[in-house]
């Protein structure tokens, strides 16, 4: 990259900032408008499709993507939607979830286009995520036994984020503009 003129690279941090921004945006709009409550937990498990759209994000543009629009997505979500005191919590599950992901995902330079790597990347992030939700909400909770509750509703939103985003990215992989 010594050699790229000064404007190139200019071009691709400018770039690169677009693409992050709007995934950011997709990800708080997946989570905000495409959810539904689960009548579980004193609180709800609440499902929504930002974890599709954080599977898809960390797939197409790998793991620093994933890692920035994942974390800032639901955060900003638990922030302006009333779960103020899990932001910290989404953050860094979500941040490492997009993390994995997109680094399994690109594994050996492959971007994202092994439907196997894919597949695994999305069920190898699962436990992770859990066990921050579930950490973070024992401190929340001052007990190990009420986080429990919302490992259910963190299970289906996962499967269904799962089961959304490999077939979404399989027909993204497509498009030139992935390839």
């Amino acid at each position: 990259m010594e050699n790229t003129p000064a404007y190139l690279m200019t071009r691709k941090k400018t770039q690169d900032l677009i693409i992050t921004s709007m995934l950011i945006a997709l990800i708080f709009i997946s989570t905000a408008f495409l959810n539904f409550r689960l009548p579980i937990a004193a609180n709800g498990g609440l499902v929504h499709m930002g974890t599709a759209m954080l599977f898809i994000a960390s797939i197409l543009f790998g793991p620093k993507k994933g890692a920035l629009a994942g974390a800032i997505g639901m955060g900003l979500f638990d922030m302006i939607g009333g779960w103020l005191l899990w932001t910290p919590i989404t953050i860094i599950a979500r941040g490492l979830q997009g993390y994995i992901v997109g680094k399994i995902a690109w594994f050996q330079g492959r971007k994202g286009n092994s439907i196997a790597l894919n597949m695994t990347a999305t069920i190898v992030s699962v436990p992770f995520m859990i066990a921050i939700y579930y950490i973070g909400e024992s401190i929340l909770y001052g007990n190990w036994i009420t986080p429990l509750a919302s490992i259910p509703g963190d299970i289906v939103q996962s499967v269904l984020g799962i089961l959304i985003a490999i077939p979404i990215c399989v027909a993204l992989k497509k498009v030139y503009y992935f390839k």
